[in-house]
């Protein structure tokens, strides 16, 4: 911690580091299959009120919060998915982002709908003020250890038959379905795992703050997820962590700067997209922009030499 102090990064922002880097292997896995999803905001939402809910107003335990968070993600992104993944690309978005904004608006009127369906008074999650004084129950090894364990699945998954399915998934959904991988059910399952893994990452955080609200999981963290990804790149599964924990580190370390922060931030990401395409983790991406900084031709010639015929 010595060292991220030195450059102006403080422990609480190392905490939000590594639950921005579970969001970004969150998105990762639904992108690595072809979805254009932005429904994790959703799902962390459900996910952090979830966790607080069964620490702070039944008692129990952070793991069981965490469990807990993950489990009813899970369980929602069943109905949701069958209907919803049947849509591609700006069609798919823009439904998972309307999911995202039905679960703020449920979240946000849940109190007084519950209380007229019963006919008596109840206080779950407080309306637009947001769940307060939670405790701080989150701690550096508890983001660590998930990270760690969500990044080893993750990798399992990839060298598994089932993560060869999702790339030929992402590449042709048609020629996946004749080569006999059932498209639909690998979709769910992704959409599933990654909805749990936006759970955890939302129970994690909503233990490190003190108050929670339904105006955190709107559309900016839906596009701001989105841009962890971007931003590391996702021909790996390293890319979203490094994007979320830097996009998440830049403020800070350009708070000497702090009125141009938020031009210098969009600056950095523009030039990202333009400039490296695949993200900062992508050494192709690199290797390219280094030819074009030398001025070199993107493609090499052929060196075999051709001869032709003296007469």
């Amino acid at each position: 911690m010595e060292f991220l102090s030195s450059i102006g990064i403080s422990e609480p922002v190392f905490q939000f580091m590594l639950v921005n880097a579970i969001l970004g292997l969150s998105i990762y896995l639904t992108l690595y299959t072809g979805m254009f999803s932005l429904a994790n905001a959703g799902f962390m939402a459900i996910g952090a009120y979830t966790g607080v809910i069964i620490t702070q107003k039944l008692g129990l335990p952070l793991g069981v919060g965490i469990a807990g968070g993950m489990a009813l993600a899970g369980l929602i992104a069943v109905p949701i998915g069958l209907p919803v993944l049947r849509l591609r690309d700006i069609y798919l978005a823009i439904a998972t982002i309307g999911f995202g904004e039905v679960v703020r608006i449920l979240i946000l009127n849940f109190d007084p709908l519950v209380s007229g369906i019963i006919g008596e008074r109840v206080v779950i999650t407080e309306g637009a003020l947001g769940i307060k004084r939670i405790p701080k129950l989150t701690e550096n090894w508890h983001l660590i250890v998930f990270l760690i364990f969500t990044a080893y699945f993750v990798i399992r998954l990839h060298r598994s038959r089932f993560g060869r399915a999702m790339a030929a998934i992402r590449q042709d959904e048609k020629v996946a379905a004749n080569m006999g991988i059932d498209v639909v059910f690998v979709k769910n399952v992704v959409f599933i795992l990654s909805a749990m893994l936006a759970g955890g990452a939302g129970a994690l955080s909503g233990h490190l703050t003190r108050i929670i609200s339904p105006s955190d999981f709107g559309f900016d963290q839906a596009v701001q997820i989105l841009a962890f990804a971007v931003l590391g790149g996702t021909s790996t599964w390293i890319g979203p962590i490094v994007g979320g924990m830097a996009l998440t580190a830049l403020p800070e370390v350009l708070r000497f700067a702090s009125e141009y922060r938020g031009v210098i931030n969009g600056l950095v990401l523009m030039l990202v997209i333009v400039y490296l395409p695949g993200g900062l983790v992508n050494p192709a991406g690199w290797a390219k922009l280094w030819r074009r900084i030398r001025g070199d031709p993107d493609e090499k010639p052929d060196s075999r030499a051709t001869i032709k015929p003296s007469g």
